[in-house]
């Protein structure tokens, strides 16, 4: 009795020198290790633009209403696409979305400025000087973040009201919305910044001294040159956390409509008790109020990407 030693046709295929055996096997080497990272990304790059194609849909359609059915969540083409809703906001009389923009900016601009200048300058001091209460100070302005910024609205607005009785200049409005936004950008900006110049080599700041620079040298030539990507960071954490408060903007600037900021306008289109909402002019003003934060992360790109990985010098 003989027997057939030949492999059949089903094992020749799956021998190791076969090229669908191996074409398998990269795939599943493929899916093991970069094939789930797709996967995953895709299912948040789904999650993220599924709000802002929702928000496009409801800014294209004339009617401004929000469609509220499945079949409208699932279609994101409105039946009749218009820019109506963003022609009629630009050239409102009644909601001047320009000015709003115009303070937007303006005191987003300084607050930022300021707010990155002063934490520089405060971390600064606390990772290169030595002075008595300098942990107590860490310390305080660690947990003076735990707590809510909103806690204090009521007292911040009481301290600017009492202040602008002999100081005009700091009753209730843009100067004094700035002060409390300074306030409130402090302690994370320094915290950052302060963790970031302790990775600055120190021999730096001997070096220079040697040359006869001063501290406010060492500070503007070399560590703010070198702390240029915390910087940025930290510039952007403040810049699009101030654009999208509303609750102090909404306080101290709610004496005149022409000077409120982009999201405390925009609140009145979106708000279904004020009585005349418009949830399409509202999306409308919303997608272009992302335009300073787009047009911000691209100008600040090469640092976001690959200034925290560049070395100062080399060990």
């Amino acid at each position: 009795m003989t027997t057939n030693l030949a492999p059949s046709r089903s094992s020749a295929t799956l021998s190791t020198g076969d090229p669908a055996y191996r074409g398998r096997s990269r795939f599943r080497k493929w899916l093991v290790q970069l094939g789930w990272r797709h996967a995953i990304g895709l299912v948040a790059a789904a999650f993220a633009l599924f709000p802002i194609l929702y928000l496009l849909q409801t800014a294209l359609n004339p009617s401004g209403n929000l469609n509220s059915s499945v079949r409208g969540w699932l279609s994101f083409v409105p039946t009749h696409p218009s820019t109506h809703n963003f022609t009629t906001l630009l050239a409102s009389k009644e909601y001047p979305f320009w000015d709003w923009v115009v303070n937007s900016l303006v005191i987003c601009t300084v607050s930022t400025f300021l707010s990155i200048f002063i934490s520089s300058l405060a971390a600064y001091a606390f990772s290169r000087m030595r002075f008595a209460g300098r942990k107590a100070g860490l310390l305080a302005v660690l947990l003076i973040q735990m707590f809510p910024s909103f806690l204090a609205v009521i007292a911040l607005y009481r301290m600017s009201a009492a202040a602008g009785n002999v100081f005009p200049m700091l009753a209730p409005g843009r100067v004094s919305l700035v002060l409390v936004y300074l306030g409130g950008a402090m302690g994370l900006n320094t915290w950052l910044t302060k963790s970031y110049i302790d990775t600055i080599p120190i021999d730096l700041d001997e070096a220079a001294k040697i040359d006869g620079a001063s501290h406010a040298q060492i500070f503007f030539m070399v560590i703010l040159r070198l702390a240029a990507p915390i910087l940025v960071v930290t510039a952007i954490l403040a810049f699009v956390g101030t654009l999208n408060e509303y609750i102090f903007a909404n306080l101290f600037l709610a004496s005149s409509n022409g000077i409120k900021t982009l999201l405390v306008g925009l609140f009145q289109l979106g708000n279904p008790y004020s009585g005349n909402y418009n949830f399409g002019m509202f999306t409308a003003g919303a997608l272009m109020m992302t335009v300073p934060v787009v047009a911000l992360f691209f100008l600040l790109r090469n640092y976001l990407a690959g200034g925290l990985i560049k070395g100062a010098v080399k060990t």
